[in-house]
């Protein structure tokens, strides 16, 4: 059985912020084990990497075999039914045609004194995209790593997947050859965070890493950025509903459990003015997870991270979602729109009853790589922005620079920097510059 909270209660606030801060992840520290793991492969790497699979997934690699030959994935694509692959096809044409709205502008004018100022926006030179891989395999997230990164103009696609005990499911291999993925690699863990970030005689390195993975995979993340750029750590997933009485509690309750299915550590909450309707989703729920395969994972997640919310009225809803700032929002309410421009911190925001998350994560354009564990406080989605960088341009003339250059002279003076004023003091004199 999920919590139950009432607004009502006087211990609600306490309450409501021991849920959104439980730590949900109770894994010992794996930060030693990742620091060992990367510093044998930047030493050894396709040796390491090869143990570090063998070990870790039962796979036994080599240098030739690291990577996925093109007849391998072509293979892969014709394994896969041609619905599923129509339906990735779609996906990847809407997440295309949202992504291709991102793309910013060049900025360059010049003032009223004659300084040209500017920005120009370029594409990293390569990316890794890491995939789970396995049993728990997401075709849909190759494409949401892979397809910003392509329409942002990056050259160079990387993605690495585990295979434990040699088993992949084909449908990451065709996502992979939908999205324009340049080159695969049958390794996952930290081993394949370690040959992205450092490269080694078969993998040469990339300028950023992107994708979720479990603890191991985001603490080598943390560890490499610096070296590469990183997307966000990303924690266990969560999903917050915001729901009236005017829903289908069987509706709802399958909302809850599409993030619930996720992971033992996941969390599903809704937040309701109406104590009825919040009476009734438990015993959906309950219905709905006898007969759903996952049911176990979703189950576990629901008991001890779910949670059932009774609000007064949902205007009192949006400083408890503003402060649980969540992964997904759904607002199934009569005016979501209105609700939602009310809203400063959530990832991804899903308006209406006809409007479920999973539509969202598969096929309606929007990316759903987002911050999770509050994140959304400071942080935004994978876009084509995380894939590129903008390098400011100056430019000055005589005037400008005779304009500019004492107060700027003055400054560095201040700041003791002798050799800044010099520089700008050298081309004030300059005979040329009279």
């Amino acid at each position: 059985m999920s919590k139950r909270l009432n607004y009502y209660d006087p211990e609600f606030s306490i309450e409501f912020k021991n849920l959104i801060n439980y730590k949900r992840e109770t894994q010992a520290d794996v930060s030693a084990t990742v620091a060992t793991i990367l510093s044998d492969v930047k030493a050894r790497g396709d040796v390491a990497i090869c143990e570090s699979t063998a070990k870790f997934d039962r796979f036994n690699l080599t240098p030739d075999s690291l990577a996925f030959q093109n007849h391998e994935i072509s293979g892969a694509r014709a394994a896969c039914s041609s619905e599923t692959l129509a339906a990735l096809e779609l996906a990847a044409e809407r997440i295309t045609a949202f992504h291709e709205k991102q793309r910013p502008n060049d900025f360059d004018e010049i003032d009223n004194i004659g300084i040209r100022l500017g920005y120009r926006w370029t594409a990293i030179d390569s990316a890794g995209l890491y995939v789970p891989g396995g049993t728990a395999a997401y075709p849909s997230s190759v494409l949401m790593n892979a397809i910003p990164a392509k329409v942002a103009g990056v050259k160079r696609l990387v993605m690495v997947v585990p295979t434990p005990d040699g088993n992949l499911n084909p449908l990451v291999l065709a996502a992979a050859e939908i999205a324009g993925v340049n080159e695969v690699y049958r390794i996952g863990g930290v081993q394949a965070i370690a040959a992205l970030a450092y490269g080694t005689q078969t993998i040469n390195a990339v300028d950023k890493i992107t994708g979720p993975g479990n603890a191991y995979v985001a603490a080598a993340k943390k560890q490499v950025f610096g070296i590469v750029g990183i997307d966000m750590i990303a924690g266990p997933s969560e999903i917050l509903v915001v729901a009236d009485s005017h829903n289908d509690p069987a509706w709802i309750s399958a909302d809850l459990l599409s993030q619930a299915e996720h992971d033992p550590s996941a969390q599903a909450v809704l937040i309701t003015d109406d104590q009825n309707f919040a009476s009734s989703v438990q015993p959906c729920i309950d219905a709905h997870l006898k007969t759903l395969p996952r049911a176990k994972t979703a189950r576990a997640s629901w008991r001890n991270f779910g949670a059932i919310i009774t609000v007064p009225s949902l205007s009192d809803a949006i400083p408890l979602v503003n402060d649980f700032a969540p992964e997904h929002l759904q607002i199934a309410t009569e005016n979501p729109r209105d609700f939602a421009l009310k809203i400063r911190n959530a990832g991804a925001i899903f308006l209406g009853r006809f409007t479920p998350e999973a539509i969202g994560d598969y096929i309606a354009g929007p990316n759903h790589v987002l911050p999770t564990a509050r994140s959304a406080k400071f942080s935004s989605g994978l876009s084509v922005l995380d894939f590129m960088k903008r390098t400011s341009m100056l430019e000055c003339n005589s005037i400008g620079l005779k304009t500019l250059g004492p107060p700027a002279k003055t400054l560095a003076q201040a700041e003791g920097l002798d050799a800044h004023a010099l520089s700008i003091a050298i081309r004030l004199n300059d005979p040329h510059m009279r």
